[in-house]
């Protein structure tokens, strides 16, 4: 027997919310008036709903090639923009992020989105990320020179820059001075591969770029060559720098790699600082899930045994063989064994 709605039926569904009408029912007169009265006044609907692809996020910017704003009426148009001021507001809402993470002090970091072929929106000198508006953020083209926005841009855009026309994917930057991964870069060690899933996957192999004073060309050289094969570098005596498909990418990757950083740190102090990792094989898989993500990794050819050779990082890591990093535990044994042995001869050659 089909289910009948009355009036009273439509008004108690109209209060619970669901106002969906079950397949092959019948609705009264009197209970299609309710509805439509419902729909009339607070926007209720009762048709039934659709079925929606479920969608996942993106923030890539998209621009027509060979159609970037000449005159500068055009560049005026386009730097205000609908599209481009919700990137200056995302801009805006990822420094105060930055800024409430501790990633940045006083004025230091910046951030850059490419928006054309020559067009790239860029945060201006001297602001605290944290505190920064809509109105400060500037347009300049792949040279730096400043297209738009009546605040200076950051010198240190220039590296930025220098990483968007060596690396085509690179279509937005994040610099910071993270605590844990500006660390790393001052004692200049480079962090192990092969420990957590996740790093390997969003991160691949961090890279180093030798120390050059910020903002200038040589600085770029450097972290540019870097950036190529690394989405994230660290620059000696300097800080970090991530590079993603949009800025809320990049961003994140700055998060990984303080993460990351900071998980390497506190694990080092454990266990005698002897770290364990994944198998060579384990990386492999990771690297080909990369691949489907759409990052690229210098390290697709590879060989399993050099995927995870840590030998410059110290402490010193187990590397695993099979398919436990356990395994190592023998071998700090056996080393354990042979330093007590070297002792006793020592001392017995003291006596």
């Amino acid at each position: 027997m089909k289910k009948v709605i009355t009036a009273a039926d439509a008004e108690a569904m109209i209060r619970s919310g669901n106002t969906t009408i079950p397949a092959g029912a019948i609705v009264t007169p009197a209970a299609k008036d309710v509805f439509s009265s419902a729909s009339k006044s607070y926007g209720v609907s009762t048709a039934a709903p659709t079925k929606e692809e479920p969608i996942l996020p993106n923030y890539e910017f998209h621009w027509t090639p060979g159609k970037d704003p000449k005159t500068p009426a055009e560049i005026h148009a386009f730097f205000h923009s609908p599209a481009i001021v919700k990137l200056k507001e995302r801009m805006v809402e990822i420094g105060q992020r930055m800024w409430a993470r501790e990633y940045t002090d006083g004025n230091g970091g910046n951030l850059t989105i490419r928006v054309g072929d020559n067009l790239v929106l860029c945060t201006p000198t001297l602001v605290s990320k944290g505190f920064m508006t809509v109105e400060q953020m500037g347009l300049v083209d792949l040279e730096g020179n400043q297209l738009a926005g009546k605040f200076k841009r950051t010198s240190e855009c220039m590296t930025h820059l220098a990483i968007m026309k060596r690396q085509p994917k690179a279509k937005a930057c994040c610099h910071a001075h993270p605590p844990h991964g500006t660390a790393f870069a001052v004692a200049g060690v480079q962090p192990p591969t092969c420990m957590i899933p996740e790093a390997e996957v969003f991160l691949g192999q961090i890279g180093m770029a030798e120390y050059r004073t910020p903002g200038t060309p040589a600085n770029a050289e450097v972290v540019g060559n870097a950036a190529v094969d690394h989405m994230a570098v660290l620059m000696v005596n300097h800080g970090v720098i991530t590079w993603g498909k949009d800025i809320e990418d990049a961003y994140w990757k700055m998060e990984n790699v303080e993460s990351y950083c900071k998980t390497v740190w506190v694990a080092s102090q454990l266990n005698g600082g002897n770290l364990l990792t994944i198998t060579g094989g384990q990386a492999k898989e990771l690297i080909a899930l990369r691949k489907v993500l759409g990052m690229e990794d210098k390290r697709a050819n590879w060989k399993e045994c050099e995927l995870c050779d840590n030998a410059e990082f110290r402490p010193g890591t187990v590397c695993a063989v099979g398919g436990s990093s356990a395994s190592g535990t023998s071998s700090n044994a056996d080393a354990e064994a042979v330093v007590k042995a070297i002792t006793d001869q020592i001392m017995a050659g003291l006596k």
